[in-house]
């Protein structure tokens, strides 16, 4: 094995420190540990004195296989290799056996199981004033507080703190009483949660003497890898188990920390190891047989812009091939994605080398009508499509009202869909009252309209009467009207509107992310719509055909029953961790999407936000071996609002890293004569392979896409006011503090009227 000089320092580094490795994407990380595992074991230390905790149990059986790889011998007994829920779950058992905790079943409750529990703790604590809301939108809520008691989990904090971190709105205060209540029933029934196997046993060590007995000062070396990824209860349980008398060594970056929502944090491999763990060594795996120069350059100029890490320079390895970086700024992203993976199909690729990594899961509706639509297999990685979504559902049953399709289904059709549409948006109907409604509905081939707005039920409020006139006279709209539409799109805006969909779906959801969801997957269903342009009777064969394939098993779309083979993966950026692939698209790269800023009610765009925000676009774009896509908006309005080119492609320096990545191939010395103005990152890059940078402009420009959000720069002109800075970011507005410390907010909607950018 050839060893770069920084593997081969970790791997035959001394045992008697502790460690923390900064190792980047694609460093070859895995081999080295194991490595070092073997060089451990060389020297004559115990295997059973050896802890080794991995992630999750795909990251351990990887590491098992690369350990037996390195250490083929049969006689060689290998330390453990274990996930830090296995060694909880192993405590938790230890504990039961010496009376410190009761008795447990220790299969851990299913997810509908605590769902159910949760959703009864709700409807016997939730106030009186939110019952019909957590009726009518009973998932949203019990989602919501499931999420609230595993975050519970991930600390020693009180509920109460952590609902206060959190920024959970008032009225949502009930959630300390459900979780207090759910941990009474679980209890009693002698039930474990997944997050329990962690929480339970740490939640005893930290207050009990004789459990931390038990556990400290049992082993001599410690490897924890995805350090990164960490949170409190899994930092204290290592912490524990270390004792003093364990060496420890940690590995993880922290510009790839995504997990924040799961409790991760970077500040514990950036400084809380080092506090508890006196004086670590520090090392590093800053070189990438993963992805060329041009990915590499990228990534660092991203990633640079953020404070909250450790001024690490990955690089390519001279031995990887390159990675062609391509921008595409278009109005027309979903037709852009196809041509992508059709200039890839026509070079003899597959369509299995391919990701298309998304911010957020309402970018698939789109991209999945017309992967369907064209005939390429896809997975998606959620296991869901978006076209059983709701939203897609309410959406074709407005087009089936409107095209007069409903006269002519069964009774059993119609009521279903006549359920959907007086639920998108929901009219306030108990199902005590929708029900008798629908059922006349779903009897009748006609009059709609007149059934509503005439419908009399004495349990009616003056409210519930209003909306049902109101909607009796939209279907009657759209009924007569359906025809003169010019596009089957602008109908559908129409009924958006009309129906104030959008603040409907704000009111009722319980998170602003889970609102902008919703509306995210309309807005996708409403761009494939204008893309295809098809009468409406067609349009509605055309969307059932393609609905129909998309819900069919992927083992179908074989064509043999046999497992999908040469498919591209649908993922989201979260989902990628520790995974690589031949090439990799990234679509919505919008001041909306990547920083996601469509979270209505955010009390800021805080710095740490956009820092989060940032390390995802990171690790997208460290996931490409050979070719890696991005794809930016052109600068549109879409139902929403402007949209804009995410400010990030403003922080790459494109053109800068494209021009310095080709002509570092092939393996070059002395000085490159570049005709991009130069960063520091670019010089640092350069020193790293023996090479100098000349330019003929010493200042590095903005190397954006044009038209980028005012709100994103730091400097900006107003035409009255003069020069400022912007301060702060809010959804629909932003701060500058001008001369002479002189605040003032603004409009994100009329910025452009009266910013310009300093250039």
């Amino acid at each position: 094995m050839q060893l770069t000089p920084e593997q081969d320092a970790i791997i035959h580094a001394d045992f008697d420190e502790h460690c923390v490795i900064t190792a980047v994407a694609g460093s070859g990380k895995t081999t080295t540990l194991a490595w070092r595992i073997r060089h451990l074991l060389a020297q004559g230390h115990d295997p059973r004195r050896v802890l080794i905790l991995m992630f999750n149990k795909q990251a351990q059986l990887d590491f098992v296989k690369k350990l037996r790889q390195v250490i083929p011998e049969a006689d060689t007994k290998l330390p453990e290799v274990r996930t830090y829920h296995a060694m909880g779950y192993r405590l938790y058992q230890r504990f039961i056996q010496e009376g410190l905790l009761p008795p447990m079943n220790m299969t851990p409750l299913a997810e509908h199981e605590i769902e159910w529990q949760i959703w009864r703790t709700i409807t016997q604590l939730a106030p009186a004033e939110l019952q019909d809301e957590i009726k009518r939108n009973k998932k949203d809520h019990v989602e919501a507080a499931v999420k609230f008691v595993d975050l519970c989990k991930t600390t020693l904090q009180t509920p109460e703190e952590v609902f206060e971190a959190l920024e959970y709105a008032a009225k949502y205060r009930y959630f300390l009483e459900v979780f207090t209540a759910f941990e009474e029933w679980r209890q009693q029934a002698q039930r474990i949660t997944f997050a329990d196997m962690l929480y339970v046993p740490v939640k005893l060590i930290h207050h009990h003497a004789q459990a931390r007995q038990l556990v400290e000062n049992k082993m001599d070396f410690l490897l924890v890898d995805e350090y990164q990824d960490t949170n409190e209860i899994q930092h204290l349980l290592l912490r524990y188990v270390a004792g003093k008398r364990a060496r420890v060594t940690v590995v993880g970056d922290p510009d790839q920390t995504i997990y924040e929502f799961r409790g991760a944090r970077p500040e514990y491999i950036l400084n809380r190891f080092a506090e508890e763990f006196e004086s670590p060594r520090e090392q590093t795996l800053s070189c990438s047989f993963r992805y060329g120069h041009r990915v590499a350059l990228l990534a660092n100029h991203l990633i640079s812009h953020n404070k909250g890490r450790k001024d690490v320079l990955c690089h390519s390895h001279r031995s990887t091939p390159d990675t062609g970086v391509h921008w595409h700024q278009s109005s027309a992203e979903v037709e852009q994605v196809v041509a992508i993976i059709e200039q890839h199909l026509q070079h003899q690729g597959k369509l299995a080398d391919i990701v298309i990594l998304l911010r957020v899961w309402s970018q698939s509706v789109a991209i999945e009508l017309i992967l369907l639509e064209k005939g390429m297999a896809y997975l998606m990685d959620n296991g869901r499509s978006a076209l059983a979504s709701k939203e897609v559902e309410a959406l074709i049953g407005v087009l089936a009202l409107a095209s007069g399709e409903l006269s002519l289904a069964t009774p059993e059709v119609r009521h279903r869909a006549f359920e959907r549409l007086l639920r998108f948006p929901h009219i306030g109907l108990k199902d005590s009252l929708m029900q008798p409604l629908c059922n006349v509905l779903a009897q009748r081939n006609s009059g709609y309209g007149e059934i509503l707005e005439n419908w009399i039920d004495k349990d009616l409020i003056q409210i519930q009467r209003m909306k049902l006139q109101r909607t009796g006279r939209l279907w009657t709209s759209l009924l007569n009207g359906s025809s003169a539409a010019s596009r089957v799109s602008d109908l559908l805006r129409a009924y958006i509107e009309q129906t104030e969909l959008y603040a409907g779906l704000r009111a009722l959801a319980l998170t602003h992310e889970a609102a902008e969801e919703q509306i995210g997957r309309v807005e996708g269903f409403l761009r494939y719509i204008e893309s295809v342009q098809k009468p409406l009777p067609e349009l509605l064969v055309h969307l059932r055909i393609l609905r129909e394939q998309a819900l069919k098993p992927r083992t179908e779309l074989s064509g043999r029953g046999a497992p999908l083979r040469d498919a591209l993966l649908i993922s989201s950026i979260h989902r990628t961790k520790g995974l690589e692939w031949p090439v990799v698209i990234i679509p919505g790269l919008s001041d909306k999407l990547l920083p996601y800023t469509l979270t209505s009610g955010r009390s800021g765009i805080t710095a740490e936000y956009i820092e989060s925000e940032r390390r995802l676009l990171y690790v997208a774009m460290t996931r490409a071996i050979k070719g890696l896509h991005l794809i930016s908006p052109a600068v549109a309005t879409d139902g929403m609002g402007e949209v804009h080119p995410s400010r990030f492609l403003t922080e790459i320096n494109c053109g800068l890293c494209d021009e310095l990545g080709a002509a570092l191939y092939p393996a070059t010395s002395g000085t490159l004569q570049l005709s991009h103005p130069l960063t520091g990152i670019a010089r640092r890059y350069a020193a790293l392979l023996e090479v100098s940078l000349s330019s003929s402009q010493a200042v590095s420009a903005q190397a954006g896409p044009t038209g980028g959000a005012v709100w994103a720069c730091t400097e900006v002109v107003h035409a009255i006011f003069g020069k400022g800075k912007v301060i702060a970011e809010a959804e629909r507005s932003f701060t500058v503090q001008f001369e002479k410390n002189q605040t003032m907010e603004f409009s994100k909607q009329s910025a452009h009227l009266y910013f310009s950018q300093v250039n």
